[in-house]
């Protein structure tokens, strides 16, 4: 795996989680939350801002995949923000990665940890976007040792 920061992105509905990783590609970590703007894709620009600021080499974006494997509506909407934000940040590529249950494993390791309530809220997409780009980062380096 080349060496440079990777993003994760955690795209919802009103909000996008961010998330970066160190330039060796071991730890990912949160770093914003970003209101979602479909109107006027504020949030686009800021990601964009973000990937630029960080000199990303790669942003890999959540693909929200049924318990069944198969994509629905939401899997065709972060597709399509992908492609908005490729657009955006090219010749930086988008990488697309599984998120099955994300959320879930951000939300319990967040309660484990005490953060409930209103603060969980504010913190919940960062979180989800450190399980998309950590689970990235590690189906890479296993790749590579095979």
């Amino acid at each position: 795996m080349d060496r440079g920061v990777r993003v994760g992105v955690d795209v919802g509905a009103v909000r996008v989680g961010v998330a970066l990783s160190d330039p060796d590609g071991i730890l990912a970590t949160p770093y914003a939350t970003v209101p979602r703007d479909e109107a006027n894709a504020s949030d686009l620009t800021e990601i964009s801002r973000i990937v630029r600021e960080a000199d990303a080499i790669e942003i890999v974006v959540g693909l929200p995949v049924t318990l069944a494997g198969t994509e629905g509506p939401a899997a065709v909407a972060a597709r399509a923000y992908a492609d908005r934000l490729a657009a955006l940040i090219a010749p930086v590529p988008v990488r697309l990665s599984d998120e099955r249950m994300s959320t879930v494993a951000a939300t319990r390791r967040l309660a484990e940890r005490g953060v409930r309530g209103r603060r969980q809220r504010a913190v919940v997409d960062q979180a989800a976007a450190v399980e998309i780009l950590q689970g990235w980062l590690d189906s890479q380096r296993r790749r590579r040792t095979l």
